[in-house]
């Protein structure tokens, strides 16, 4: 389950660096697969910024939409962050309710079943997010400057180690879910988005040294 604080993404770097490996509850596992997600969406982002101009008219509105769609993503990444920390307070809220009769041993289970559920759907969206931005990534690569490449290419590495790290935050909300038919219908999701993911991480990774190899030649 991962623990952050609100605000996380107004820090420095330096900040968020020393709170990550710190003995502290926060930033957690899930803050930082959000701000990965976000860096790779600004990488590619600036690979399709620097794809506009005369140079590149044949491809400037393909590029102007993509960067805005990044923009929205790395917002999104952003939202994920905030949710995380929604879904870590609901689950420490639930701990807590009192458990002495039956009847409240009944309201805290259900409390506890409906946050770890929250606690899977949020790294699931960021997941989502991350193969969506991927295909995007591949799809555009072929045609971004060639100077900024290797840019796009570090950015859909960061989407996929992003989508992973999402990943393991799933596992971890599973393996303590009762609901086996639920863990099933999540782990199935998950593993959908994982295959789609690493596709699309292949295709643009290799279009990148396609790109790469043949400048040099």
């Amino acid at each position: 389950m991962t623990k952050t604080t609100s605000g996380m993404f107004d820090r420095s770097i330096r900040t968020f660096v020393e709170e990550a490996g710190a003995a502290t509850p926060t930033p957690g596992g899930g803050s930082v697969a959000a701000l990965v997600g976000a860096l790779g969406a600004a990488m590619v982002s600036m690979a399709a910024n620097f794809t506009q101009g005369a140079k590149f008219a044949d491809a400037e509105a393909a590029m102007k939409d993509a960067a805005d769609r990044l923009q929205g993503w790395t917002r999104d990444c952003e939202d994920m962050l905030e949710a995380d920390i929604a879904s870590f307070n609901r689950y420490m809220d639930a701990m807590k309710l009192p458990k002495t009769t039956e009847e409240e041993k009944s309201i805290r289970k259900e409390a506890l079943h409906v946050a770890s559920l929250q606690a899977i759907e949020v790294p699931l969206g960021l997941m989502r997010i991350c193969r969506d931005a991927l295909k995007l990534t591949a799809d555009i690569a072929a045609s971004a400057n060639p100077n900024v490449i290797s840019d796009l290419g570090i950015g859909a590495i960061l989407f996929e180690a992003s989508a992973h790290s999402a990943y393991l935050t799933v596992e971890i909300n599973l393996a303590s879910l009762k609901d086996e038919e639920a863990v099933k219908l999540y782990d199935d999701r998950a593993a959908v988005l994982l295959r789609e993911i690493g596709e699309w991480k292949r295709s643009a990774v290799g279009a990148v040294r396609g790109i790469i190899w043949k400048g040099s030649r």
